[in-house]
């Protein structure tokens, strides 16, 4: 297993922390990765000559998301609930570089950064779902803040990925940035933030959005009557729901509050474990005894 030591690189671009997370393949957020994220922030933060940073996945992506192997153990170093306060806390500004995929919990990373940019190449989503539980660091609190809850309900519950340009459209991307010079835009894009005063926008202090969830409540029946015959028999749906309404009707720390209740609740649960059974199970037969993981299809 990587050390926190190694598993985020850190560099100086001018007055720019660029942090590169390498916890290959797929930088799944373990406990390393999370203490080694928490250490860098950190460093950067106390260093005075330091005005940005920028966090960006190494290898072929920003962040799979959570390493779901954790899952019912016990936990070690900070959460990543924790980690996403911390950073969504910093005094200097903190911009997302997005490339590959950023799902899950990568995704949720990215939306507790300042700032987004993204490759049009890319994708996002919370897709926890389809392991029968729901985004359990702040994804179900955030993304409604950004998108709205109609949108957030349609990405949530139906847990599918969606490309950066269309992610750009809806508000939950920034600015896009060439397929070849993700890292040098990111840079310039931070420095920009600095230089014009930007704000550090901070998504949990966001309200406009989730106006829509107050003033028609109905929304959610409608949602889940649309959604009836797919999500029948399933606990995460339902759940997803209730987090986003959670999301629109209570202030920001008590609907994490609600959303890990939930989350913990599904994460124990038979359904889900069933269903992360499946998923690895799935991914065990894709493999053949003696042929390298990294052989072309």
């Amino acid at each position: 297993m990587p050390t926190n030591d190694n598993v985020v690189a850190t560099a100086r671009e001018g007055a720019v922390a660029v942090l590169t997370l390498q916890s290959g393949p797929v930088n799944a957020l373990g406990s390393a990765l999370r203490q080694g994220i928490l250490a860098a922030v950190e460093a950067a933060e106390a260093d005075p000559a330091v005005t940005a940073i920028v966090l960006i996945g190494g290898g072929r992506m920003f962040s799979a998301g959570a390493d779901i192997t954790e899952f019912g153990k016990p936990q070690t170093g900070i959460s990543l609930p924790d980690l996403l306060n911390r950073i969504e806390a910093s005094a200097k500004p903190v911009v997302a570089a997005i490339h590959g995929n950023a799902l899950g919990g990568g995704l949720e990373t990215a939306l507790a950064c300042h700032y987004r940019v993204a490759v049009p190449s890319a994708k996002v989503g919370l897709p926890e779902v389809k392991l029968g539980i729901l985004p359990g660091a702040g994804g179900t609190q955030r993304l409604p803040r950004v998108v709205g809850p109609r949108k957030a309900l349609e990405v949530i519950v139906g847990g599918s990925p969606i490309g950066a340009k269309a992610a750009a459209g809806m508000g939950l991307v920034d600015e896009l940035a060439p397929e070849d010079s993700l890292r040098a835009h990111a840079v310039a894009f931070a420095e920009r933030v600095v230089t014009e005063g930007r704000p550090l926008l901070k998504i949990r202090d966001r309200d406009d959005k989730i106006a829509e969830g107050r003033e028609n409540p109905g929304l959610f029946a409608a949602f889940r009557e649309e959604n009836a015959r797919k999500t029948r028999g399933f606990e995460a749906p339902e759940a997803c729901i209730a987090c986003i309404e959670a999301a629109c009707r209570l202030p920001f720390d008590e609907g994490l509050a609600f959303e890990r209740a939930e989350f913990q609740k599904l994460v124990s649960g038979t359904q889900s474990a069933a269903q992360r059974y499946v998923f690895f199970a799935e991914r065990q037969t894709a493999k053949i005894p003696d042929v390298p993981e990294d052989t072309p299809a």
